[in-house]
């Protein structure tokens, strides 16, 4: 047993082992590569070296790729569970499955910006001055985002709207 892994048989080790180590990683997960290279980190930093260290890095590798797949198995189902538990955008009302899934389209089709401003404000009860303060602009820059947000929406969604009237039509 060596103290400390010499350079060259470490350079060696990587050389003759590393794309076959990737390969027998890539069975458990999509990241071999990283877990090829955690390996030969963690082996440079052994003490003392393992007398079988070819052995030792299918070891820890092996090891390694089983956590990452496990780990990424978890996150995925985690991930699967929150989307659908994710409320939706509007509660049921008085519109149809049909119009809502409309609304909801139309509104992910617009800016960032606009939908920020309109969901703010129509959804949020923000005021403009408060909507700027959120997005760091100023209160004529939320209304402008508000204004031209509605009107795309509005036209995505075929809807003619007079300013002296309330109603809109379709």
């Amino acid at each position: 047993m060596r103290e400390s892994i010499d350079p060259v048989l470490l350079e060696q080790l990587i050389c003759e082992h590393g794309a076959a180590l990737e390969l027998y990683a890539a069975q458990w997960t999509t990241m071999p590569d990283d877990c090829v290279q955690e390996a030969f980190v963690k082996l440079a930093g052994q003490h003392p070296v393992p007398d079988q260290p070819v052995a030792w890095l299918y070891r820890v590798v092996r090891n390694r790729a089983i956590s990452v797949r496990r780990s990424q198995e978890r996150r995925r189902q985690r991930e699967s569970q929150v989307a659908a538990q994710r409320p939706e955008w509007f509660t049921a009302s008085r519109w149809s499955a049909d119009e809502l899934q409309e609304v909801t389209a139309a509104l992910r089709a617009i800016k960032f910006e606009w939908r920020e401003v309109i969901i703010a404000r129509i959804w949020g009860g923000l005021s403009f001055e408060q909507i700027a303060q959120v997005m760091d602009v100023s209160t004529s820059t939320a209304h402008r985002h508000y204004q031209a947000g509605l009107a795309r929406l509005r036209e995505r969604l075929g809807v003619s709207w007079n300013r002296n009237s309330t109603s809109t039509t379709r």
